[in-house]
């Protein structure tokens, strides 16, 4: 560690410092943590013991619940033992681990929902090209790139925020380490950590976003073009819920990052960031089998009901 400062740990402040509201907050993320951790790892089961599902779709969405739980895990474990023991340490390399992850995690998350998007843009736009070009090779390739780019990028922000000195403040008015949020508490010069923070952040979260945008506009128009109101329903209905998933992730995302400074507040930043960070990965799994008859199948088989392994035909 390259830290100038001899600083030891930092105070993260949380949600609130109120006691009755941190043990509704203690209660309320324990909940949600142990809905989203049981709701991705069934996905993952049911993807993995259902040969059905060995799809490029499904193989995407296992790696999606994946981030998610590694992203929850990343924050939540820590603010609920902070809450529990009635604490808001965390040490300085804890914290720098905690923004490591995070990076990582996030970054992917945005990347693979991108290569989600051009999964849903052949099956729709190029159907009959799809079995040639989304091969196992492309689905390998399309998830091993959030990664290594995520960490790179990662590994970036950490090396240049370890040589930040931090001399004055050492509370942290959020639930977890950011980037952000350390730049400030800084007493040292930030600017090329902002111009990593806008040359590295940006593009991670523009370029698959636009890509996003392009894939649907590409989905939008040919659907619009099937003849029956069936067969247009039929053919958005295997994008609705990736497109529910991507407008929860990226609408908060971007209210957080992307909003003129003037119009941002403490408060505001912290929901916006619970957003994505907490709610949409609990929520994904949820958005993604109830609306998809194969997955309930599956998860059905998994768990022994037969009422939801019974397939549609």
């Amino acid at each position: 560690m390259g830290n100038q400062t001899g600083v030891l740990d930092f105070l993260l402040l949380g949600l609130s410092d109120q006691p009755e509201q941190q043990q509704f907050l203690f209660r309320l993320f324990l909940g949600m943590y142990f809905i989203g951790t049981l709701g991705n790892l069934l996905t993952i089961l049911a993807i993995c013991f259902d040969s059905h599902l060995y799809t490029p779709m499904y193989f995407f969405l296992a790696n999606l619940s994946f981030l998610d739980l590694c992203f929850t895990s990343t924050t939540v474990p820590k603010m609920l033992i902070n809450y529990l023991l009635g604490s808001n340490a965390i040490s300085y390399v804890e914290c720098l681990t905690q923004m490591y992850f995070y990076i990582v995690f996030g970054t992917s998350d945005s990347i693979l929902l991108s290569a989600m998007a051009y999964d849903r843009y052949l099956a729709v736009c190029r159907p009959l090209h799809y079995g040639t070009v989304m091969t196992s090779r492309l689905c390998a390739l399309l998830v091993t790139v959030p990664w290594v780019s995520a960490h790179l990028i990662a590994m970036i922000h950490s090396i240049f925020i370890d040589h930040l000195s931090f001399c004055r403040n050492n509370k942290i008015p959020h639930f977890f380490c950011d980037v952000n949020t350390l730049m400030k508490l800084s007493c040292s010069d930030i600017h090329i950590n902002e111009m990593l923070v806008l040359f590295l952040g940006g593009p991670v979260v523009l370029i698959p976003f636009i890509c996003i945008v392009a894939s649907y506009t590409s989905i939008i128009s040919a659907v619009w073009k099937v003849p029956s109101a069936h067969g247009k329903w039929k053919a958005f209905s295997t994008c609705g819920s990736h497109l529910s998933v991507v407008t929860l992730f990226y609408g908060t995302v971007i209210g957080v990052y992307f909003n003129p400074t003037s119009t941002h507040t403490t408060q505001k930043d912290m929901i916006g960031t619970v957003m994505y960070t907490v709610v949409t990965p609990t929520l994904n799994p949820f958005i993604y089998s109830l609306r998809n008859n194969d997955l309930k199948g599956a998860l059905g088989k998994l768990l022994g009901l037969k009422h939801f392994s019974k397939r549609r035909l």
